[in-house]
């Protein structure tokens, strides 16, 4: 027998997850965030309309087109690759970080967004090693991607994140700060000190 239509227009957190081709985990991650709006029933499970679930699919389309992470060669026995994922909105500081990453010719797969919906968008779809994130953007900003994260659990709240900012030390505390762990350092970018940030956390990845 068929369901109704009511049920029919909304799904469980697994259901949205096998309709998104993501993991559980994500969607509850994103539900958690807001990228995806849900409510709870009496019982406490989490509901979602199928409207949100095409809107977001629609969304992610969107976000990934013209952003997709290098190719990147690999067989067995390779040295596994960093997945660094950097969110600028500034469309020029993009370019010029995805400029800079790609001259240091390491073995990194570099996948990039330009506010914390698009990022989390990525990260649902893989969880990068690595986070170079701004924090004054468009949207939903830095503050909420990372809030999100750490609060998310589950394998995001210990995600390896550097902050590049033009945001003073006082500035940053004044809108909440951020959580322990977080490296944060000043605009104009130092992209030597970064090199040398990532180059330690490609040589912890591949054991060396």
């Amino acid at each position: 027998m068929r369901k109704s239509a009511t049920n029919d227009d909304v799904l469980s957190t697994r259901e949205a997850a096998e309709r998104l081709g993501v993991a559980l985990r994500t969607v509850q991650l994103w539900v958690e965030s807001g990228v995806l709006p849900a409510w709870k029933t009496a019982g406490g499970h989490r509901r979602i309309s199928r409207t949100a679930v095409e809107k977001l699919i629609a969304e992610r389309h969107a976000a990934l087109q013209g952003h997709e992470p290098a190719a990147g060669l690999s067989s067995d026995g390779a040295p596994q690759r960093l997945q660094l994922l950097v969110v600028e909105d500034e469309p020029e500081l993009l370019k010029l970080f995805t400029m800079v990453i790609t001259q240091w010719e390491l073995p990194i797969d570099l996948s990039t967004a330009t506010d914390g919906f698009g990022a989390l968008l990525r990260i649902g779809q893989r969880c990068p090693d690595l986070l170079l994130t701004d924090l004054n953007m468009p949207g939903m900003d830095g503050f909420k991607m990372i809030a999100s994260l750490r609060e998310a659990g589950q394998g995001f709240d210990d995600l390896d994140i550097i902050v590049v900012t033009a945001l003073g030390h006082d500035d940053i505390a004044r809108r909440g700060g951020l959580p322990d762990g977080v490296r944060v350092f000043n605009k104009p970018v130092p992209f030597d000190a970064l090199e040398h940030l990532v180059r330690e956390r490609i040589s912890a990845l591949q054991g060396v």
